[in-house]
């Protein structure tokens, strides 16, 4: 028997179109742990100081490690599914990390921060009038002359995606749906093995802004027995357009670079913005 595929993209929630739930939490929790920001935070809030917000925390893959350390750094995120995943991992530790369920754009947090920091956030919400509210809300949690950490994807790092800014390219939208597949999928701890892909839906070049669907699958004893279906959709931005919302809602860009090189060709930006007052 096939499968009934469950819808798990946080339908009635403001920011709706993130698909971390369900078994992409599990995936989440797993598989992507860690990683090159971690060092480079940890330098951030050094330098600015404590107490520090993680945005977007998920199952704590940048947030553990700095409390590991010692730091005092909270945790926010939309999906209930990976703050569950995260609160898990920390107490198998002994650490207790205070975690809000809160989107970007509904962000309001008891307490105010020395440094926030978004690692792969900023964009993944419904809209753009969303982002510039979570521009907003992050500058009110800051303290006077606090500091935020915000990453920024480059629209054109994908020759894959950037294709769709051709009209010929975006009448084949949307890709067909995703059918059976020969990629193996990944092994997970409770025995099971999950597979996750992806398709585009609709492409915006006047947002810009793309939307995915994305597949998640689990399988166990090697035969399919589960399918969730969710909705990615992304606002795109250019450095100079984040640079001037970041401006017009209080901050004071201090630093931007290249975190994969110091040339136009490098795809991820690091922006380090201050709060003017």
């Amino acid at each position: 028997m096939k499968p009934t595929p469950k819808d798990t993209s946080a339908a009635g929630l403001a920011s709706r179109s993130t698909w971390h739930y369900g078994l992409v939490a599990q995936w989440w929790d797993e598989i992507n742990q860690g990683g090159p920001e971690v060092p480079y935070v940890r330098r951030f809030i050094h330098a600015y100081g404590q107490p520090a917000l993680d945005v977007g925390c998920g199952t704590g893959r940048v947030l553990l490690p700095l409390l590991r350390d010692g730091l005092d750094v909270d945790g926010s995120d939309v999906s209930a599914d990976m703050l569950s995943l995260c609160e898990a991992r920390a107490q198998t530790e002994g650490l207790r990390p205070r975690l809000f369920r809160q989107s970007l754009s509904e962000l309001e947090i008891p307490r105010r921060y020395r440094s926030i920091y978004l690692c792969g956030v900023f964009g993944i919400s419904d809209s753009r009038e969303q982002d510039w509210e979570g521009l907003r809300r992050l500058h009110r949690q800051l303290e006077p002359k606090g500091a935020l950490l915000i990453d920024h994807h480059a629209p054109w790092r994908s020759p894959y995606l950037w294709k769709y800014w051709l009209p010929e390219e975006r009448k084949k939208l949307p890709e067909p749906p995703l059918g059976p597949s020969d990629e193996a999928p990944r092994p997970m701890s409770d025995g099971s093995a999950l597979r996750l892909r992806a398709r585009v839906l609709a492409f915006d070049p006047e947002g810009p802004a793309m939307t995915h669907e994305m597949l998640a699958e689990r399988f166990v004893g090697g035969r399919l027995e589960r399918i969730e279906l969710g909705v990615l959709h992304e606002n795109l931005y250019t450095r100079n357009e984040l640079v001037l919302m970041l401006e017009r809602v209080g901050f004071s860009v201090v630093s931007d670079h290249s975190a994969s090189s110091a040339t136009p060709d490098g795809t991820v930006h690091s922006i380090i913005a201050t709060r003017k007052d």
